[in-house]
């Protein structure tokens, strides 16, 4: 009985203290706090200079209700820190893209798509007074791109590969963050980028030229109609079956969001700093909304997945994945109207 009372006093200081996680006696116990406790979902926080990286501010904005049921604690990282994180599970809730996905499923990841996230929003960037009008014009010439493992260079391998282009084969290529990759587009060190979103209209915002759109390549190249799927939200498996609902609930947040900034492109130019652009870029901070509102896709349904069976077909086609994985990629449960 003296070990109880010892504890309940302790317990009791830690209370009166406010001393976060601490476990009162069950006299000291209040029900009311209990039951208003949530579950935190730990999501991946995008860099300055991605596109992803003005979710925060965009939920933000949105009405409390969307997201009563849970907290979220934002985990900062880049994509390669992201997918140790996911798979070390300090991380509830990432991104991925499906070839890369595709490739884990095949070394048996249980990871899987369960939302929307972003549309490709690679962009092909030359100098205004460059003589390249068309991807072909680039052969033999230097470039720079993000790492192999990323979903940006994938995709844009595969799409390119439709056109006959074999990034590796046809041009010299330098490999690195975009920011990097602008770097050295400007000191003219490159004669083109595949970059990202904003820093793509960075770029196009101080003078230089887009030559072309990777999704508007796999659209016309591939035949398909869907928007041009680059990543989803990403969890492992036992993580959606343990909360389907709160999972669901996180999957609604994220379409909400992006509804926003499709319905109020002006949600951008507030939030250009979140993206990682400086304040005297007005050029660029106002091309943002023209520009970037379709990034943000909104729909999870059969559409999507179609589309991400169709990349991963596409890519076993043309050997750039040995073979499709053997179980689908998606949850394929739609969310319906966000």
């Amino acid at each position: 009985m003296a070990n109880v009372a010892a504890g309940c006093q302790v317990s009791r200081r830690k209370v009166l203290a406010g001393l976060a996680g601490a476990v009162a006696c069950p006299a000291f116990a209040s029900s009311g706090a209990m039951a208003q406790a949530k579950p935190v979902v730990n999501v991946t926080l995008s860099t300055p200079g991605s596109a992803g990286s003005i979710w925060r501010a965009a939920i933000s904005g949105l009405d409390p209700s969307l997201s009563s049921s849970f907290d979220i604690n934002w985990v900062a990282g880049d994509p390669g820190q992201m997918q140790v994180q996911l798979a070390a599970g300090s991380l509830d809730v990432g991104v991925f893209g499906a070839i890369g996905l595709a490739t884990l499923a095949r070394r048996g990841s249980d990871i899987t798509l369960f939302g929307p996230a972003l549309n490709n929003h690679g962009r092909i960037i030359v100098k205004a007074d460059s003589p390249f009008h068309q991807p072909s014009d680039l052969v033999g010439k230097k470039i720079a791109t993000q790492p192999k493992t990323t979903e940006t260079y994938q995709q844009a391998r595969v799409a390119l590969s439709l056109l006959g282009i074999d990034i590796d084969r046809d041009f010299e290529t330098i490999f690195g963050p975009p920011t990097a990759n602008l770097a050295l587009f400007d000191r003219g060190d490159v004669d083109a980028v595949i970059i990202i979103e904003p820093t793509a209209t960075r770029a196009v915002g101080s003078g230089a030229r887009e030559l072309a759109k990777i999704g508007d390549i796999w659209r016309r190249a591939s035949g398909v109609d869907a928007a041009p799927f680059l990543v989803g939200l990403a969890a492992k498996r036992t993580w959606l079956d343990s909360d389907r609902a709160l999972a669901t609930s996180v999957a609604r947040l994220f379409a909400a969001a992006n509804g926003a900034l499709r319905d109020d492109p002006k949600l951008f130019i507030e939030h250009a700093a979140e993206m990682g652009l400086r304040p005297k870029e007005t050029a660029a901070i106002n091309l943002l909304p023209g520009r970037l509102a379709d990034v943000y896709p909104t729909e999870w349904d059969r559409s999507v997945w179609s589309a991400i069976d169709r990349q991963i077909e596409v890519a076993v086609k043309l050997r750039l994945l040995d073979a499709a994985p053997d179980r689908p990629l998606y949850d394929g449960l739609a969310l319906g109207r966000a």
